[in-house]
């Protein structure tokens, strides 16, 4: 778990230095730079959106079956991977 945890705190550091360097060296002007970056986090907010709402619906079937007693099917997730 501390090896994870390493992990974790490197990709994140390197993910932020990644980013200063990157918004540093761009070879676009702030703005459009800021345009694309606004339009890329608006497309990730509203995937994010329809994926909460698609599991919602999911959600919602499985309790209408647990109520009328019917046997609930589960989707089995990936099993952990060992690492």
């Amino acid at each position: 778990m501390r090896k994870f945890g390493v992990f974790l705190a490197g990709l994140i550091v390197g993910l932020m230095t990644g980013g200063v360097v990157m918004l540093l060296f761009a070879p676009e002007s702030g703005a459009t730079l800021q345009k694309r970056i606004r339009e890329w986090v608006e497309r990730l907010i509203e995937e994010g959106k329809l994926a909460a709402e698609s599991r919602r619906l999911e959600l919602e079937q499985q309790l209408e079956s647990f109520k009328q007693g019917r046997p609930i099917v589960l989707q089995a997730s990936e099993p952990p991977t060992a690492g």
